[in-house]
């Protein structure tokens, strides 16, 4: 039996997402635990709620491993059309923070929909891809129809506002028309219409023009850079071996958000360059594991989903690391495994 007719575990794949999960918990206690312990009175709280999800996330692994992919095909549209349901309820009802509204609340339990509508819609367009075939290089019957379902959801993520989200679901549905051999003339035309509405809509909000030119211009003052500021200390804090577990200064109510967005500096602080590698090279695995196992799929379908989610995870990474290293523009887009949160 080859390896395209196994239906095996990938190891590899299985173990840099284990170890990136119980790695984090170490990272998100010592983030986390000064502003815990300032708000709470406990420092663990905050772990005590990652742990919690890290355990979920761990069991959900272990459950999707019998569940076959060819499943989820018949379930992508329902899905999808529960996603956009969702989004919109968000936008009437969902609760407002930081100037925008991107969470449902539940109980004591809460959520944001843009997270389950990407998955949603990526799985969608691969459903859709593999159905269509050849017909995805027309344009009125192939190719519009998953534009429509594209604009749908980014527009609607676009509208809580949450630009940094609504792009990242536009560049990954992209690439699945990219890799689906649709005509690079039609994404070449969809990027050019895009540019306008991209370039109205930053300007449309003071913040975020500020938040441009401060990227721009590289400045290190003003409240849009501080957060990076602080990042990048922690960086040079660290050096080549770091300050040590649990010994991070930023954590200490310099660096905003140092839980969440910006977790990976604080691996530069207390784990240094070499931490940060090994952190960087276990995302190296799971892309080169995940288009492996693209590559030996036994159907389109498989092979897509595979595409799918190895571009997002490895896409999150990259840009999380870009975007606390100060390359990239602050995005508040989370560290796949690593940053606090469920989503995450």
């Amino acid at each position: 039996m080859n390896e395209r007719q196994r239906n095996h575990i990938d190891l590899s794949l299985l173990t840099a997402v284990l170890l990136l999960m119980v790695l984090s918990l170490g990272v998100v206690y010592s983030a986390s635990a000064t502003w815990a312990y300032e708000k709470f009175g406990e420092s663990d709280r905050l772990l005590n709620s990652h742990l919690l999800k890290v355990l979920l996330g761990i069991g959900a692994i272990f459950v999707g491993m019998f569940i076959p992919y060819t499943k989820y095909r018949k379930l992508t549209k329902p899905a999808l059309l529960a996603a956009v349901g969702l989004l919109v309820v968000t936008l009437v009802l969902g609760g407002e923070t930081k100037g925008a509204t991107r969470w449902l609340h539940l109980g004591g339990f809460s959520f944001q929909p843009s997270e389950f509508a990407k998955f949603a819609l990526l799985f969608h367009l691969c459903a859709l891809i593999a159905a269509k075939g050849e017909l995805i290089r027309d344009f009125k019957r192939g190719y519009v129809p998953m534009m429509i379902w594209v604009g749908a959801v980014v527009g609607l993520v676009m509208l809580q506002p949450n630009f940094s989200a609504g792009a990242m679901i536009a560049g990954l549905s992209l690439v699945m028309l990219f890799v689906s051999r649709a005509r690079i003339t039609h994404i070449l035309g969809t990027i050019a219409m895009g540019l306008p509405a991209i370039a109205v809509y930053a300007v449309s909000a003071p913040y975020r023009m500020e938040r441009i030119q401060s990227f721009i211009t590289g400045s290190s003052g003003g409240r849009h850079n501080y957060q990076l500021l602080q990042g990048i200390i922690g960086f040079a804090n660290g050096g080549v071996f770091g300050v040590g577990p649990g010994e991070s200064r930023q954590r200490d109510l310099f660096l905003p958000e140092s839980y969440g967005d910006f977790v990976f500096s604080i691996v530069g602080e207390e784990y240094g360059l070499v931490g940060t590698l090994f952190f960087l090279f276990l995302f190296l695995v799971i892309m080169l594991r995940g288009f492996k196992i693209a590559r030996v799929a036994r159907d389109e379908f498989g092979q897509l989903l595979a595409i799918a989610i190895t571009s997002t995870v490895t896409l999150y990474a990259l840009v999380n690391a870009g975007v606390t290293i100060g390359v990239l523009p602050t995005t508040g887009q989370p560290m796949p495994f690593v940053s606090y949160g469920g989503s995450a």
